[in-house]
């Protein structure tokens, strides 16, 4: 089979088992599997392919039929301008969350030594894209997770990283360190019945600790912010990724821990995604 044979019966498997983006899927499970660029594929869409990896592309494509997602599959995911590592250990990193990026650096001047905090880091991709941009700030990033902390750690050592972030393994509620310039956060904020909503691509494979924010969505909205007022400055900064419909109920939980609200911002789709907060006293 040639190249262009296997991107036909791929996108046509993939379709009729109701996948999205079946040619872009197959397409890069292709790509993967004979380690070639994708538009190397489309210039030489006439070329064979060994059956050795014939085998190992069924493989992929079985896992995407049963909805795995594919940035998975492909074991990373581009976030910011950066590559980072996933697996079924972290959330997926998503481009909403380049918000909290763009809000932070905002409030970060480049020649700044800051103090950062990034409560929840996952793959450490919040955090680690930050220290690119921002290389004399100090970081310390936290995850109750142990296997994402491990994940978050390779990243930083594939960003030659490694010296320059603290990762710790702990429950944001047991941490004792303060006098952070800026937190930084996207925590659980998925409530259970959107949970329960969730395409199967997300529910089936991302991990729920790093998705479900309890029964109305707040519970880990709430720690950090109360566990913020203790970590930061006064005049600290708090920069907080917030689910659909949470803008009104956070700010009003904000406030009541002494914090002025500075913006909330919207993501692509016109959905108040993160709010920009300064601790008073």
């Amino acid at each position: 089979m040639n190249y262009h044979e296997i991107l036909t019966n791929g996108t046509s498997y993939l379709k009729k088992n109701k996948i999205k983006n079946p040619y872009l899927d197959t397409e890069l499970l292709l790509s993967k599997t004979i380690n070639k660029k994708r538009e190397e594929i489309l210039l030489n869409i006439y070329n064979k392919v060994e059956n050795r990896e014939i085998e190992k592309f069924k493989y992929y494509l079985f896992r995407r039929r049963q909805k795995e997602p594919i940035a998975y599959i492909m074991g990373y995911k581009y976030f910011w301008r950066y590559k980072f590592l996933t697996n079924k250990s972290v959330l997926i990193p998503r481009p909403d969350t380049e918000l909290i990026i763009e809000e932070t650096l905002n409030y970060l001047p480049i020649h700044n030594s800051k103090k950062i905090l990034d409560i929840g880091t996952g793959s450490g991709c919040i955090i680690i894209s930050l220290i690119k941009e921002r290389p004399k700030c100090k970081a310390t990033a936290l995850d109750i997770s142990l296997k994402a902390i491990k994940v978050a750690k390779t990243n930083a050592k594939l960003h030659q990283l490694e010296n320059k972030i603290n990762f710790i393994n702990i429950d944001i509620d047991k941490y004792k360190s303060s006098n952070y310039d800026l937190i930084i956060s996207n925590p659980p904020y998925i409530d259970n019945i959107d949970f329960n909503r969730l395409e199967d691509d997300i529910k089936s494979h991302e991990p729920k600790l790093a998705l479900s924010g309890g029964s109305d969505g707040f519970k880990n909205i709430n720690k950090v912010i109360i566990k913020s007022r203790k970590l930061l400055k006064i005049n600290g900064k708090l920069i907080l990724e917030i689910g659909h419909k949470q803008k009104n109920k956070t700010i009003k939980m904000l406030k009541k821990n002494s914090f002025y609200i500075n913006k909330v911002s919207k993501d692509f789709s016109k959905t108040d995604r993160c709010i920009v907060s300064t601790r008073l006293k």
